[in-house]
């Protein structure tokens, strides 16, 4: 007997009376009063089946232990007064069984499936395939399973078409390093696993596939972190002649489709902000809208005083603590906090029946009153200030009003999303003592900027955009470059030679040469945005079979040493 009729939580009030059969592991078995409870487990929840002394199935439950996998044929009926549980589906009815069948017995697990969160992860990992049967874990794929549903839905009823591409490529400059693979039949060479399908979908719009979306395995050899996997997960997303407000728009409405379809939330309209003003106003080119009022910047105030500390400051900024009166032993620890932060420190005011700063000796009333005035302080606010240079104000601040957010229980619930826009088209790399892309290369500067492209390419915008949710980047991506003149210039401008170009990118721009369409996507990191649904700690909890922080996999004891006929077969040694 190794069907079955019904999940365990198909088994309702509405089977009373009918004969089931279900299939599953052994989550619990009790002896009470002569009786045998057992409850049945599978991957939508617990039906519980309940036998007595000489019925039939009596024998065989008497013998099953926690994590036997069992099939049991029996009665629906309603359980007894008093012993309805609410908590789960099956909770008002429980089975009878005419038959059951021991299908495999079990081992003692190395750990107790109920109190997993207790237990070590890297113990969780090495058993994964038992850490995966707990039903948190269960309901993060359910929900990983629906929310590509949706995807999916979405991009057929939108005209797009579902392309794969390569998973062996050449290496290609993206910012992370490559994970490589050699070739056998080519030695010395190497393929390298894709970053992102980048190039291949921009190729896909030279060929004229117009609307395209893949849900793509890529592959990055970076430093991890609790929303980072060598391999993961991305939305993956392509389009031609549309602007950036068509596209900003439509996958707006993407997010929306699948938070409506999987959560059964609505999305208000996302609020947009310039990189620049998200800077100014939040200290982050991924704000978390929850945390409090944005930033305000008090540097023409403090420049009015005759402090030279604030009024010979490049910048002075405020943080706002709306009806919050610190103690002490807080100021104390946001001092530190500042300093730590490369500020030197904070001035702090706070609106009591007076108002009081740390720093009024040298502030004295005037300089009170124009900072609250000048920061909109209210009675039982509290105002946290930095003075510095602008590149070390703002993120300082913009950590403040984070971390005071988070000491202070201020981080609502919700779901508050963002576009950030107009990024910088470059940046200036300290260790490489050069200008690189702050996107990738591939990125169309702003049409307006394109005339300081020579001569101040650090001012140059760039169409690019990101999706934010509650401070945490979902999305990026970018109108791309599409004339070949251009593509080539921007290559140069990040240092590249000719024959560099030629050898890295050659195939591009020979494509773009044969009509190239204006084109432009994004990439959504599904793991990410899936960890934040499912309100998970860590993205390992939204992949069945994850890698730990050092890159390993306890499970399968990845990365292992190969036998050396192998290294021999792609041309490879070991030197130790």
């Amino acid at each position: 007997m190794t069907g079955r009729s019904h999940y365990a939580s198909e088994v309702t009030e509405a089977l009373i009376g009918k004969t089931v059969r279900v299939a599953g592991w052994v989550h619990r078995r009790r002896d009470h009063g002569g009786l045998v409870f057992v409850d049945i487990r599978d991957r939508t929840g617990l039906v519980q089946v309940v036998s007595e002394p000489d019925k039939p199935g009596f024998a065989a439950l008497e013998q099953v232990r926690s994590e036997f996998v069992v099939s049991v044929e029996g009665v629906v009926r309603a359980r007894p007064a008093g012993m309805v549980n609410a908590q789960i589906r099956s909770g008002a009815v429980e089975i009878v069984p005419v038959a059951v069948d021991i299908l495999s017995t079990a081992q003692t697990p190395p750990f107790n499936l109920a109190e997993a969160n207790q237990v070590d992860e890297l113990l969780r990992l090495k058993y994964r395939y038992l850490d995966l049967r707990r039903s948190e874990l269960a309901q993060n794929f359910l929900l990983r399973n629906q929310v590509l549903m949706a995807v999916r839905q979405f991009f057929h009823r939108e005209g797009f078409w579902d392309v794969e591409t390569p998973s062996l490529a050449r290496s290609t400059p993206e910012g992370a390093r490559d994970f490589l693979v050699p070739s056998r039949l080519q030695p010395g060479l190497f393929y390298a696993l894709p970053q992102s399908p980048q190039i291949f979908k921009q190729l896909l719009m030279v060929a004229g596939f117009d609307r395209y979306y893949q849900i793509a395995k890529v592959f990055r050899d970076e430093d991890l972190r609790a929303d980072r996997q060598p391999e993961f997960t991305q939305i993956d997303v392509e389009m031609s002649f549309m602007d950036q407000e068509q596209i900003l728009s439509l996958m707006e409405e993407l997010l929306r489709y699948v938070f409506a379809e999987t959560l059964g939330v609505t999305l208000p309209p996302f609020p947009r902000l310039s990189w620049h003003e998200a800077m100014h106003l939040y200290g982050s080119d991924k704000p978390d809208l929850r945390a409090g009022p944005p930033l305000v910047t008090l540097t023409d105030t403090a420049h009015q005083l005759d402090w030279a500390l604030l009024a010979e400051a490049p910048s002075v900024v405020g943080v706002v603590i709306p009806q919050y009166q610190p103690s002490r032993k807080e100021l104390d620890q946001w001092v530190e906090e500042a300093k730590d932060l490369g500020v030197g420190g904070l001035i702090w005011i706070v609106y009591g029946d007076t108002l009081r700063s740390s720093a009024a000796k040298w502030l004295k009333d005037e300089g009170l009153k124009g900072f609250a005035e000048a920061s909109g302080l209210k009675p039982g606010d509290t105002l946290l200030v930095v003075a510095g240079e602008p590149s070390v104000t703002y993120p300082a601040a913009g950590q403040l009003r984070l971390a005071v957010a988070r000491k202070t229980e201020r981080l609502n619930d919700g779901w508050h999303f963002l576009w950030v826009t107009q990024f910088p088209l470059f940046e200036w790399s300290q260790e490489e003592n050069r200008l690189v892309s702050a996107h990738h290369p591939f990125t169309m500067p702003m049409v307006e900027d394109l005339p300081r492209l020579e001569t101040d390419p650090l001012s140059v915008r760039s169409q690019a955009y990101d999706v934010v949710l509650n401070g945490t980047e979902l999305a990026s991506g970018s109108l791309r470059i599409y004339q070949p003149e251009l593509q080539a210039r921007i290559f140069e401008i990040l240092g590249l030679s000719a024959e560099e170009i030629e050898q890295k990118f050659g195939f591009l721009l020979k494509a773009f040469q044969y009509g190239a369409p204006p084109h432009g996507g994004i990439a959504f990191g599904l793991d990410r945005l899936l960890m934040l649904m499912a309100g998970a700690q860590s993205i390992r909890d939204v992949i069945a079979f994850p890698k730990t922080a050092r890159g390993t996999d306890p499970l399968m004891e990845a990365p292992s040493p190969v036998d050396p006929r192998q290294l021999e077969d792609v041309h490879l040694r070991i030197v130790r």
